[in-house]
């Protein structure tokens, strides 16, 4: 038997192109010569769905594609994943299904049945969990057929009490496949291979595991799918970042025989910069935008991002606007505007001065006599907004958000200046490894002048301002700050690590006090095991360690 893996970007709801490309990925694999083709978990109606699935049309379209798909399938056999309606007159409206299709319908369904319900995971919201474990027969084989958490119940602490794997090993399957729609964080890879592993391992059978790839708005989807051999040997690897198509031989997997070498899983940064360069291309394509806006500033966070967005769109696409004001320093200003030169994106000078005068006059009747402060610091960052978003109505840029994860953290950032903008590019990204990155891009020529990373970071809002002023040496903070975040660790968790006490109450009251930024920012792109946005739900009105 031989088996094709189609790994695919799917757009959410849109059924023509998803429907296209499943169509196409089993046109290529009957010209293979293959007998099944596996496609991932909600391929028909991209993944997550969310509250589109509580629209009874949106399940219309999402089944009439899996019977045009049907048709499809003569001569072969694919499975597809979608939703499917629940016929009982109790529980959730919907499954997380599978679809066996094979001489041109719909042969056989299989239910997801563990139901993530943490972090950006919200399927117990909209599905209900399968309860019927049996293996699909097909060309004198039995596969057990699961959908991505389904695999999931390795590990020291399993979620949950049905293990779906354990029941189908019970009736003896020749193969297991389990179809995905996982999320990319920059630890996800070597976690899912272990799992994966340590299923094969287990039951004694290869796996052939098919994952989506692309971004849906925040959440990035890397690939990475694979056939993991009975012994636990990697057989098949394919690409990470970018769709894929691949064939192996059923015999080649049950016998541990390499179709390829394994790819090597690049480093944690190489792996966030090529998720968030596919991050910020897919945004803009499934969005139907083609241009990028960004405040140039001279600083490392813009610079990183103006790399990135050239990356993914194309200088000639992503504009960079320089808004110096009458604290901006001369060296910050020159040093973006090497930066543009060095990748070749245009660029506008457009001082705030004048605009942020005028501010003040109008202000003056109110501030009389009293003296500057974080309101006139602010204002000029709003200024800055202002016409960001005036250049974006009148050219249809969309505007990229260029704060990191540390300043968003502890609210280190002008709420409707310097935090708005229509994606956060590195939003989960502390600021060391925003630096990691700059030196990541300048591994083989200075793109990012060299200036911009090694001087002291600033956000020129008064004379002399530094961030060390209002904030611990980044070093230690974002220690702290992912221990806090990421690994939940408490106050006294923390000062038993070495963090001083008066430091992690002081940080921690700005993380949770700032909770109303947060809420108030454009979609961050996840590149981390905890984001903000739907992966970390806060009250904005807490007590706790506030």
């Amino acid at each position: 038997m031989k088996i094709a893996l189609a790994q695919l970007n799917f757009h959410i709801g849109n059924f023509g192109e998803n429907t296209a490309k499943i169509l196409d990925g089993i046109a290529k694999a009957k010209l293979a010569g293959a007998d099944l083709v596996i496609f991932p978990e909600l391929a028909i109606s991209g993944y997550p769905p969310r509250d589109f699935l509580e629209f009874d049309d949106f399940i219309d379209k999402c089944l009439a594609g899996i019977d045009e798909i049907a048709q499809a399938c003569i001569g072969i056999a694919a499975i597809v994943g979608g939703p499917s309606r629940n016929p009982e007159d109790r529980g959730k409206a919907l499954f997380n299904s599978a679809f066996f299709l094979e001489d041109g319908k719909m042969k056989e369904i299989r239910h997801k049945a563990l139901l993530p319900t943490y972090d950006i995971f919200d399927e117990y919201r909209y599905f209900e969990p399968g309860k019927i474990f049996e293996p699909i027969a097909f060309k004198g084989k039995r596969i057990a057929l699961t959908i991505c958490e389904d695999l999931w119940m390795q590990g020291t602490y399993p979620l949950y009490v049905i293990d779906p794997m354990e029941k189908l090993s019970e009736l003896q399957p020749d193969f297991i496949v389990n179809i995905a729609a996982s999320p990319f964080h920059y630890a996800q890879a070597e976690e899912r291979i272990q799992v994966l592993t340590a299923n094969a391992r287990k039951y004694n059978l290869p796996v052939f595991y098919v994952n989506q790839v692309g971004a849906q708005t925040e959440l990035l989807f890397d690939g990475g799918s694979q056939v993991i051999s009975s012994l636990g040997e990697t057989v098949l690897a394919m690409q990470y970042f970018e769709e894929d198509f691949a064939c192996i031989e059923l015999a080649d997997a049950l016998n541990n025989s390499p179709v390829n070498k394994p790819l090597t899983i690049p480093g944690k940064t190489a792996r966030i910069h090529d998720a968030l360069v596919m991050g910020i291309r897919d945004y803009f394509k499934k969005l139907g935008f083609n241009k990028a806006i960004l405040g140039l500033s001279g600083g490392i966070d813009s610079a990183l991002v103006l790399v990135l967005a050239a990356e993914a769109l194309g200088a000639k696409n992503v504009t960079g606007v320089l808004l110096p004001s009458g604290f901006s320093s001369d060296h910050s200003i020159s040093d973006a505007l090497q930066l543009s030169k060095n990748l070749g994106t245009h660029y506008d000078t457009i001082p705030i001065e004048q605009a942020y005068q005028s501010f003040l006059q109008l202000l003056e009747p109110q501030f009389r006599g009293l003296p500057f402060n974080l309101a006139e610091e602010n204002l000029q960052a709003r200024t800055r907004a202002v016409l960001l978003m005036a250049l974006s109505n009148k050219f249809g840029y969309i505007l990229l958000n260029t704060s990191n994860k540390s300043e968003a953290a502890v609210g280190y950032g002008t709420l409707y200046g310097d935090m708005c903008g229509g994606i956060s590019v590195l939003g989960d990204v502390y600021k060391t490894e925003v630096y990691a990155l700059a030196e990541y891009i300048n591994r083989e020529q200075e793109i990012i002048p060299l200036n911009i990373i090694t001087k002291p970071p600033s956000a020129e809002l008064r004379p002399g301002q530094k961030d060390s002023d209002s904030l611990p040496d980044y070093e230690v903070l974002d220690r702290l700050l992912f221990q806090y975040i990421e690994k939940r660790m408490g106050p006294d968790e923390l000062v038993a690590m070495g963090f001083e006490r008066s430091l992690v109450d002081r940080v921690l009251k700005m993380v949770n006090t700032n909770e109303h930024k947060r809420h108030q920012t454009p979609p961050i792109l996840r590149v981390s095991s905890k984001a903000f946005g739907t992966g970390r739900r806060m009250p904005i009105v807490g007590r706790y360690l506030s």
